[in-house]
C-alpha cells in the first residue's frame, strides 16, 4: 500500500472522531499542511500550499477548524492511540 493511501485510511479513521462530516476537509487539510517542508507551521502558509487558489478561503477554513470548531480532543486523541 502507498503512503498516500495510507495517509487517507488514517485521516478517515481521525475523521470519525471529529462529530460531523463537514470538519473532515478541515482535518486533512490541516494534516497535509503540517507535513509539509514549510518554515512556518500557522495555518496562513499552510493555506496557502495546501491550496494556492483558494488561500483566503483556505486560511479562514483552517483557521476555524483549528481555534473555533467544536470537536473534541480527547476523541480524537483516542483515535490516534487505536491507529499506533
Amino acid at each position: 500500500m502507498d503512503a498516500q493511501r495510507r495517509f487517507e485510511q488514517y485521516i478517515e479513521h481521525l475523521a470519525g472522531g471529529l462529530g460531523h462530516a463537514d470538519r473532515h476537509s478541515g482535518l486533512k487539510a490541516y494534516c497535509t499542511g503540517l507535513m509539509l517542508p514549510l518554515t512556518r507551521k500557522s495555518v496562513e502558509p499552510m493555506a496557502a500550499s495546501v491550496d494556492p487558489l483558494h488561500a483566503s478561503a483556505r486560511h479562514q477554513a483552517l483557521h476555524h477548524f483549528v481555534a473555533k470548531a467544536d470537536w473534541s480532543d480527547d476523541e480524537l486523541l483516542c483515535r490516534v492511540s487505536q491507529w499506533v
